[in-house]
């Protein structure tokens, strides 16, 4: 369904950029703001950043095969 376009490391950062602005709900500050961690979270499930699909971004391998 998405194009893949996020690299291993990438979606790694991702992962735990979200999971940290997600805990500012429970820790910290504790508002709402903290529901912005899903975004960095949902791209790196899927995989894909529809801004870097825009920009023409891939931080991920390509190995020559189609999908």
């Amino acid at each position: 369904m998405f194009c893949q376009n996020l690299g291993p490391v990438d979606r790694a950062l991702r992962a735990i950029v979200g999971l940290v602005l997600i805990s500012l709900i429970f820790v910290g500050p504790q508002t709402l703001w903290g529901l912005v961690g899903l975004v960095p979270l949902l791209t790196a499930v899927i995989g894909s950043c529809p801004a870097y699909t825009l920009l023409g971004i891939r931080t991920c391998r390509t190995d020559g095969r189609t999908v």
